[in-house]
Order: C-alpha cells, then sequence, then structure tokens
C-alpha cells in the first residue's frame, strides 16, 4: 500500500450517473462505497445489489464501508461481492475478531471504523486482524461536514500503536478531507484518505486528487 491513497467517496458523486462519475477518478486508488441503512445512521443510500454492479464496472478497486446494523451479518456478503477491502464499525459488530477473520478469508481486506467519540484504545489488541483502521473524522450519515480536529490525538494513538506492533495496518480517515486538513491527517500519521465533495465538488476531479496526493507529502 501507497504511503497516501486517495479513496474517493460516491457518496459526492452523481447517483444517476455511477458509470461515468467512477471513470472521472480512475486515477485513485479505490473508490470509497458508503453503505447506510438509515438504522445505524440517519440515512440511505444504497445496498448489495447496487454494489455488486459498481464492481462490475469500476476501474479502481472496491473500498466499502458499511454504516450499517447487523455487520456480522450483511459484511461477508461484500466481500463476496468483490470488494477489496470492506470496514464494518465497532460499534455495530457483535464480535469483530471473528467478523474481521471472515472478511479475510473471503478475499477482502479486513477494515473497522470508529465513531469520532469511540476510543481506540479497547481495540488495540485485535489491530493484528485488520489490514485497515477507519478512524472516523466526522460523525457518519452525511458528506460535506467539517474535520473535527477533536481526533487528530486518537490517530496519533494509533499510529504509535501499530508502529510499536509492527503491524502493516493502515489508518484510513474519512470526513471533511481537504488539500488543508489533510496535512494534519498525515502528520498524526493517517495514509488512506477518504475525500467526497473535495473531489466531485470540483470540475476536474483528476486533479483534486493529484493535489491531495501532493498535500500530504
Amino acid at each position: 500500500m501507497r504511503t497516501c491513497c486517495i479513496h474517493p467517496s460516491i457518496l459526492s458523486a452523481d447517483f444517476v450517473n455511477l458509470q461515468s462519475e467512477l471513470q472521472r477518478i480512475k486515477t485513485a486508488d479505490a473508490v470509497h462505497v458508503d453503505v447506510m441503512d438509515n438504522s445505524f445512521v440517519p440515512n440511505l443510500t444504497l445496498g448489495l445489489p447496487v454494489v455488486r454492479r459498481i464492481q462490475m464496472v469500476s476501474p479502481v478497486p472496491l473500498d466499502v464501508h458499511l454504516m450499517i446494523d447487523d455487520a456480522d451479518r450483511w459484511a461477508p456478503e461484500y466481500a463476496a461481492a468483490g470488494a477489496a477491502s470492506v470496514t464494518f464499525h465497532a460499534e455495530a459488530a457483535r464480535a469483530p475478531i471473528r467478523l474481521a477473520r471472515e472478511l479475510r478469508s473471503g478475499g477482502a481486506g479486513a477494515g473497522m471504523a470508529l465513531r469520532p467519540a469511540t476510543a481506540v484504545e479497547p481495540y488495540l489488541d485485535m489491530l493484528g486482524e485488520l489490514d485497515m483502521l477507519l478512524i472516523m473524522t466526522v460523525e457518519p450519515g452525511f458528506g460535506g461536514q467539517s474535520f473535527l480536529d477533536v481526533t487528530l490525538p486518537k490517530i496519533r494513538r494509533a499510529a504509535e500503536a501499530i508502529r510499536g506492533a509492527g503491524l502493516p495496518v493502515a489508518i484510513q480517515v474519512d470526513g471533511g478531507i481537504t488539500e488543508e486538513t489533510i496535512v494534519r491527517a498525515a502528520e498524526a500519521g493517517a495514509t488512506v484518505f477518504v475525500a467526497g465533495s473535495s473531489v466531485y465538488g470540483v470540475e476536474d476531479p483528476e486533479a483534486a486528487i493529484a493535489g491531495l496526493r501532493r498535500a500530504a507529502g
């Protein structure tokens, strides 16, 4: 994995023209696919049938972020659909270690997400079961929110724990990522950056992706 990966979020894309919207970000490292169920978060986006179709036409791998209840039941289905990585929320998983192992056995990278107010310390012992730790830098559920600097110390603690254990675990951040905030997140230890409106909200998404990579160093 690169030291700086940019994953544009299709939450900010034109849902009527998803195939062409995917082509606009073909220089990205992956596409971040937000699955919301109007229960775990107060929004409803898309589900498994649409993700299967996106997988068929996407020029880049799928990074699926499940903001749903009953992650233990549904997350493996997204791995089976061909997603390169599947991230479930710690707050929505009954058996996170078992689920992470099931995702890996299904051929997907295993990611676990934490809301801004969820402490990372209770999960440090299971980092070896993960390929990626997603630290939400906004409250999950809606795009276009402002970056929460209060999450930076948590990113630093997670990065220190990963380095100390010598683990190949990426730290992803999601929410409010711009050319300004990506610098702070990268300095704290994040390596994978989800960007929605700062990529899809401009005329040239590929130039925006390149700009984010430069800013992250």
